[in-house]
């Protein structure tokens, strides 16, 4: 799971500074979530459109993060449609450390990734839901989304045992000084905080990135946002 802590000249690098977590209660960590897995996923122009409703629900969040999400709000209206979506293009599509696939971290495109993809499949079951979108299972949107409407505690759970590759990507973003870097800012304010130890394996994928063994996985097919099993 972890990469090889050496490598010849390359550099560790530093790790974001330490997040306090932000306390709230369980509906106001929902909202975040919620919030962020909408903002996460491609601007298009739906995306766009729903802009609006999603500034008028930052009230039933902490402030700190109802900042943080006002101000990616109002720097996306800024930036217009075709340099957001140029820019989120350039970042999550061409970048391997700001990858929106959280099992990508730990396994990277070896053959590990795939029992990782099963896992995510399984943790939806077993919270009584059925994952039925086009993206991969571990695409963080979804998971995002699953936490928010899930009372169930996998979800949750799925979520913070991913924090190693979160504050990868977040690492990632701030290094860049990228638009984004306050969305997953938001989910590690959301999160119970990081242990050194943890934060010692962050630092070896920031430094190493993720494994690179090239597997097939096909065999997954297109795995499409989920419903609750028996709503559609």
């Amino acid at each position: 799971m972890i990469p090889r802590l050496f490598n010849r000249g390359t550099p560790r690098r530093r790790l974001p500074g330490a997040l306090e977590p932000v306390s709230m209660a369980r509906g106001e960590r929902a909202q975040v979530h919620m919030l962020v897995s909408l903002l996460l996923d491609y601007p298009d122009a739906a995306w766009f459109a729903r802009l609006p409703e999603l500034e008028r629900h930052l009230g039933a969040v902490p402030k700190p993060l109802a900042g943080l999400l006002a101000e990616f709000i109002d720097a996306a209206t800024e930036l217009g449609a075709a340099e957001v979506q140029r820019r989120y293009v350039q970042t999550f599509d061409l970048k391997r450390k700001c990858s929106l696939y959280l099992s990508y971290f730990a396994t990277g495109d070896t053959r590990k990734r795939g029992t990782a993809l099963v896992t995510f499949i399984e943790a939806y079951r077993a919270a009584g839901w059925e994952f039925e979108a086009e993206e991969l299972p571990d695409y963080l949107p979804a998971v995002l989304e699953f936490s928010a409407r899930s009372d169930d505690p996998i979800a949750e759970a799925l979520l913070a045992a991913h924090i190693e590759g979160i504050e990868v990507l977040r690492a990632a973003l701030e290094s860049m000084d990228s638009h984004w870097a306050v969305l997953v800012r938001c989910i590690t304010l959301s999160l119970p905080p990081v242990d050194q130890e943890t934060q010692e394996r962050v630092l070896a994928l920031v430094s190493e990135g993720p494994p690179t063994e090239t597997v097939g996985l096909s065999f997954l097919g297109n795995l499409p946002p989920f419903n609750p099993r028996g709503n559609g």
